[in-house]
C-alpha cells in the first residue's frame, strides 16, 4: 500500500472508495475505471484518486483468477489529466514532494508487477484516449499494452518539462525502454503531446481503436482472444543505440547542445531529465526510479518550476470564464456555443481569425468589398490547411472540411444567421462604427458584435450601435494561428453572457482569454509602449539595436524589441504610440526617432528595411542583414547589459503595476498571464509582476529612481514620469511587500 499521510487533499474530495469503480463483466477479466466525482470533466491523479487506485489494485492482487485487467476512464475520451498540478503547487515541503514522486512510482510498479502479486499472469490493458499528458501516460507505460482512441481529441505524451520539472513516476526510464533513447529524448525534452496516427508509428501505443470500441478490444487483448503484438523498440536497436555507452553518450552531448540552444540555460528541467533518459535502458528499473526521484526534488523547489506551474494554473484558470451563472441558484455553467461566425475585412488579421475559425469547426461568412483580399485569404487557408494535411496533422476530411467551411463575398447578404460578427477593418472610428451599424440590422437582436480593435475604445466604437451591451472587443494578435492570447475588452455596457461566450469561442480556438477594461491599449498594447520606446530612445543616443536585442534575448524575451518593432512595422508601432501618448500624457510621449525612416516607406521587415535591413531566404523566412545605416546617432551613450534590461524591462514593469492599480485586469494572476501570452515575456521570470516580487518592490524603486536620474532620461523630460515609481510599487514595498500572495 502507498502512503499519502500529510500531502494536501483537494478541494471537495469524496470518501475513499469513490474515485475508482470495478467492473466485473466475465470470468477472469476486470475492467479499472478511474471516475472521481469531485472531478466531472476530467480525472487527475490527485490524493484521492491515487488513493483508491492503490486500493483497487490491492483488491485485484489477491484475485487468483484474474487473467486480464483493463484501466480505463469514466468516457473513452476522458481518462486523466495526469498528477494533479494543484497538488504539486501547494507542496513546498521538500519531504512531502518526495513522497509524493515516490509513492506514485511505487503505485506504478504495482501495477506493472501485477502480474507476478497476484500468482498468475495477468495481462494490463491501458484503455486511454482523449488527453492522456503525463502521470496518465506514465500509468499507460506501466501497462503490458496501450489501445488508444483514434480521434482529433487524442493526445499522449510527457509535457511535465513545460512546467518545470520532469516525468518521475516512471516516465523518463519506461518511455526510453519502450521507443528507445532518441526518440524519447525528442518528446520529453520538448513535452510534445503526440497524435494517434504519430504514437502509433513511433512505437508509443500498440494499437488504435475508435472510441466505441476501444473497452471492447482493449478486453479482447487483456484476455487473449485478439492478438496485439508490442511494438516497442526491440532487437538490434536497442543493442546498437539504446544500450550503447558510446552512442549514449553522444546522443547526449548533441541533445544538450540543442537544449541549451533553445532555452538559453534558463530552463533547467531538461537538462536533467536528459542523463536520465539517456541511461535508462542501461540501469535497472529500480535504479533508474530512485535516480528520477533524486534528481526531480531540486526542480520542484526551484522558482522556474513555481513560475511556470502558475502560468498553466493560470491558464487553466482563465477557461473558466467561458463558464455564467444561470438559474435560481446561480449555477456555473457552460456559455452558448457559437457555431455560425461572420468577419468583415479580409486582411492579415481579418483572413487569419475567418481562417482558424473554419478549422476549429466554425461556419465562417468573409466578407470584403476587395475580391482580391478575399481570393488572397482563401488562397492563405487552402496553403495552411494544405500545409498540415501533408503533414498528417489534419486528417482528409477534416482539411477538405476546413477549407469547405471558409464562404467569401463581397455582399452584405448571408449575415442573418450568423451568431457572432467580428470587424478587423481599418483603425478608424467612423468605419468601424458604420460596419457595426449595419451588421446590427441585418442580424438578429442578440447575435454579438465584435471589434478586432488594438488602439480604438470599445465603448466609442458602440457609439450609436442598437443594443451596446452586445458590443465587445475581441483583440487577436499577429500572426493569429500562432499567438496563444486573445484579449477581452469589456465595454461599459457588455453583458456578462456576451463575454463568457465571448471566452468560450477563444478557447474552442485554442486561445487563451484574458478580459480587460476598455482603457487605451488594453493590457499587452499598453505595457509593449514604453518598452518599445526604451529601445527606440536607446538607439536615438547611439547604442547598437543588436546590443539591446542580445540583451534582450539573453533576459529570456523570444526576440529583441528592435527586432519587434521591425516585425510589427514602423507605422503600426508608431500610430500606437500616437494613441497611447493621447490617452497617458508624458509618459507614454514617443519617440520622433523613427519618422524620417517612415516618411522615406522603411517600415521594417514588409520592406526590407527599418532598424535592421532585411533579406528573403528560402521558405519566406527573412534574415537580418545589420543595422540599417539610414540611422542616425544623437549621441554616444553607452550601457551595460543589466543597464539595458533594466531601462526596457521596468519600463514595462512600472506600467504593469500601474494596469494593475487601475484595475484593467481581475488580478497580478491575469496580468502576468496575459503579458506572458501577448508579449513572450520570459516565462520561466513568470511575468512581469512575479519578475518585481523576485527582485523586491525596494529593489526595484531604488532602479527605476536610478533610471530617472540618469543623463539622458533627464534630458529627454517625457521619461521622468515614466521611470517614477508608480504609487502601488511604493504602497506595496510598504504593506505586503509582493503583488502575488506569499507562499
Amino acid at each position: 500500500m502507498i502512503h499519502l499521510t500529510g500531502l494536501p487533499e483537494p478541494e471537495g474530495a469524496p470518501a475513499p472508495g469513490a474515485c475508482v469503480r470495478i467492473e466485473r463483466p466475465e470470468p477472469g477479466l476486470a475492467i479499472v475505471y478511474l471516475d472521481p466525482p469531485h472531478r466531472p470533466k476530467l480525472a487527475a491523479f490527485d490524493v484521492a484518486l491515487l488513493r483508491d487506485l492503490d486500493a483497487a489494485i490491492d483488491e485485484l492482487a489477491g484475485d487468483a483468477s484474474l487473467t486480464g485487467l483493463v484501466i480505463t476512464g469514466r468516457e473513452p475520451l476522458s481518462f486523466a489529466a495526469g498528477a494533479d498540478v494543484e497538488t504539486i503547487a501547494k507542496i513546498s515541503d521538500n519531504e512531502l514532494a518526495g513522497r509524493f514522486v515516490r509513492e506514485g512510482q511505487k503505485l506504478y510498479q504495482r501495477i506493472a508487477a501485477l502480474g507476478k502479486t497476484s500468482g498468475g499472469r495477468v495481462t494490463t490493458i491501458a484503455a486511454v484516449g482523449g488527453p492522456v499528458p503525463g502521470g496518465a501516460c506514465e500509468l499507460a507505460l506501466a501497462c503490458d499494452r496501450i489501445v488508444f482512441a483514434d480521434d482529433p481529441k487524442s493526445r499522449i505524451g510527457l509535457p511535465e518539462v513545460l512546467l518545470g520539472i520532469y516525468p518521475a513516476w516512471g516516465g523518463s526510464q519506461r518511455l526510453p525502454r519502450r521507443i528507445g533513447v532518441p526518440a524519447a529524448l525528442g518528446s520529453i525534452l520538448t513535452g510534445k503531446l503526440h497524435r494517434p496516427k504519430a504514437a502509433l508509428r513511433m512505437g508509443l501505443v500498440d494499437r488504435l481503436a475508435h472510441p466505441a470500441y476501444l473497452i471492447r478490444i482493449a478486453s479482447d487483448i487483456a484476455l487473449g482472444r485478439m492478438q496485439c503484438p508490442y511494438r516497442g523498440r526491440r532487437g538490434w536497436r536497442a543493442l546498437l543505440i539504446d544500450k550503447n555507452p558510446l552512442a549514449g553518450a553522444v546522443i547526449a552531448h548533441m541533445a544538450r547542445k540543442d537544449v541549451l540552444a533553445k532555452t538559453k540555460g534558463h530552463y533547467p528541467a531538461p537538462l536533467a531529465v536528459l542523463p536520465l533518459v539517456v541511461r535508462a535502458p542501461r540501469v535497472s528499473i529500480e535504479a533508474g526510479l530512485e535516480l528520477e526521484a533524486q534528481n526531480v526534488l531540486p526542480l520542484t523547489s526551484s522558482p522556474v518550476a513555481s513560475n511556470l506551474i502558475q502560468i498553466f494554473l493560470g491558464s487553466e484558470q482563465a477557461k473558466k470564464l467561458s463558464r455564467i451563472a444561470s438559474g435560481p441558484d446561480g449555477e456555473l455553467v457552460d456559455a452558448r456555443k457559437i457555431e455560425r461566425a461572420a468577419v468583415i475585412g479580409a486582411g492579415v488579421m481579418g483572413g487569419g481569425i475567418a481562417g482558424l475559425m473554419a478549422e476549429k469547426g466554425l461556419s465562417v461568412r468573409l466578407r470584403d468589398l476587395d475580391r482580391k483580399q478575399l481570393d488572397a485569404a482563401l488562397a492563405e487557408q487552402m496553403t495552411v490547411i494544405g500545409k498540415k494535411r501533408k503533414q498528417r496533422r489534419l486528417e482528409p476530411h477534416l482539411a477538405d472540411a476546413a477549407i469547405d467551411r471558409l464562404e467569401i463575398t463581397t455582399e452584405a447578404v448571408g449575415f442573418a444567421r450568423c451568431e457572432l460578427a467580428i470587424e478587423a477593418v481599418a483603425e478608424k472610428l467612423a468605419v468601424k462604427r458604420a460596419v457595426l451599424s449595419e451588421l446590427a440590422g441585418m442580424m438578429a437582436p442578440d447575435a454579438i458584435l465584435a471589434t478586432n480593435t488594438s488602439s480604438l475604445s470599445v465603448d466609442a466604437i458602440a457609439e450609436g450601435v442598437p443594443s451596446p451591451e452586445r458590443v465587445v472587443g475581441m483583440h487577436f494578435f499577429n500572426p493569429v494561428r500562432r499567438m496563444p492570447l486573445v484579449e477581452i475588452v469589456r465595454g461599459s455596457a457588455t453583458s456578462d453572457d456576451v463575454v463568457a461566450r465571448i471566452a468560450k469561442l477563444a478557447v474552442d480556438l485554442g486561445k487563451t482569454p484574458v478580459i480587460t477594461k476598455d482603457v487605451a491599449g488594453f493590457l499587452v498594447n499598453r505595457l509593449l509602449g514604453p518598452y518599445l520606446d526604451e529601445a527606440i530612445r536607446l538607439v536615438e543616443s547611439g547604442v547598437d539595436p543588436h546590443e539591446i536585442d542580445a540583451a534582450l534575448v539573453r533576459f529570456g524575451m523570444p526576440m529583441g524589441p528592435c527586432e519587434l518593432i521591425d516585425e510589427v512595422g514602423l507605422d503600426i508601432a508608431s500610430h500606437a504610440g500616437a494613441s497611447l501618448a493621447a490617452a497617458y500624457g508624458d509618459r507614454m510621449r514617443a519617440s520622433r526617432y523613427l519618422e524620417p525612416l517612415i516618411e522615406a516607406g522603411q517600415l521594417g521587415k514588409k520592406t526590407g528595411s527599418g532598424l535592421f535591413l532585411w533579406r528573403g531566404e528560402r521558405g519566406g523566412k527573412q534574415k537580418n542583414a545589420g543595422r540599417n545605416p539610414a540611422l542616425s546617432s544623437r549621441g554616444g551613450l553607452s550601457l551595460g547589459e543589466d543597464e539595458l534590461v533594466d531601462r526596457c524591462v521596468l519600463a514595462l514593469v512600472n506600467e504593469a503595476i500601474r494596469a494593475l492599480d487601475e484595475e484593467v485586469v481581475a488580478g497580478p494572476a491575469e496580468l502576468d498571464l496575459g503579458v506572458i501570452f501577448g508579449t513572450g515575456f520570459a516565462p520561466f521570470r513568470g511575468g512581469p509582476l512575479r519578475y518585481a516580487d523576485a527582485r523586491g518592490c525596494d529593489e526595484i524603486i531604488g532602479r527605476l529612481q536610478a533610471l530617472r536620474g540618469a543623463r539622458d532620461v533627464v534630458a529627454s523630460g517625457a521619461r521622468l514620469e515614466r521611470f517614477a515609481p508608480a504609487e502601488l510599487l511604493i504602497r506595496t514595498a510598504s504593506e505586503q511587500g509582493s503583488f502575488h500572495p506569499r507562499t
